[in-house]
């Protein structure tokens, strides 16, 4: 942290960032992510959090969740790879229908196909072992792995633009160090601060007078 900053600010605005979270249509967001463990997600988990990323990567949030249940229905509602990769050209066809970025449709499948055949518990241990595996998958980097294994329930934070951002508001490096030291002080994992944070700035970029009232 820089001199001169001070880390009270950050506290305050946690608590209220995660006190206005509770009370929106967020809430269930929030106990969703700490009732995460890494160690315990399956197969379906993997596949529909790794369209969740993919598809999210460069679009708003809000558009892909208007059609995510539709592309998940598409693939098989992610119930297992190999439905995926038997389904092959099906899948991405169905889904085309209201997502255009046929490279993401196509990346989806593919790595339906590595995970079918390493096998998922092969699979499984090799993210586990060293998550930098996943930068091996389409479409994911640096942040968007740091995304992927937050929703998957690793103790992580992304270093989202926005969360950047805040981090340099509050006089931290990196994101990482903010969220660890609220993480610290409230005992809420890294995954949990980097919602309430992230989800805090990003409804009023999109709907100015959620913050105010409160999401229903």
């Amino acid at each position: 942290m820089t001199f001169g900053a001070s880390i009270d600010d950050l506290f305050g605005y946690y608590s209220l960032a995660k006190s206005w979270i509770e009370r929106s249509r967020f809430a269930s967001e929030l106990h969703w992510q700490g009732s995460l463990s890494a160690m315990d997600f399956s197969e379906p988990d993997f596949l529909r959090e790794y369209a969740w990323i993919v598809l999210n990567s460069g679009f708003r949030e809000a558009v892909v969740r208007k059609h995510f249940d539709y592309i998940s229905l598409c693939y098989c509602d992610w119930q297992s790879a190999r439905e995926i990769v038997e389904s092959g050209e099906a899948c991405i066809t169905t889904a085309s229908a209201v997502f255009g970025n046929i490279k993401k449709l196509r990346a989806i499948a593919y790595t339906a196909s590595i995970l079918d055949r390493m096998g998922f518990c092969e699979f499984k241990n090799t993210l586990i072992n060293d998550f930098g595996f996943s930068q091996t998958l389409p479409f994911v980097g640096p942040v968007t792995a740091h995304h992927l294994a937050k929703n998957l329930g690793f103790d992580v934070a992304k270093p989202d633009r926005h969360l950047v951002r805040l981090a340099m508001r509050f006089g931290y490096k990196t994101v990482h160090e903010m969220c660890s030291a609220i993480s610290r002080r409230t005992g809420d994992s890294l995954g949990v601060t980097d919602l309430v944070l992230w989800r805090f700035e990003e409804p009023s970029r999109v709907d100015p007078t959620l913050r105010a009232g409160g999401a229903s």
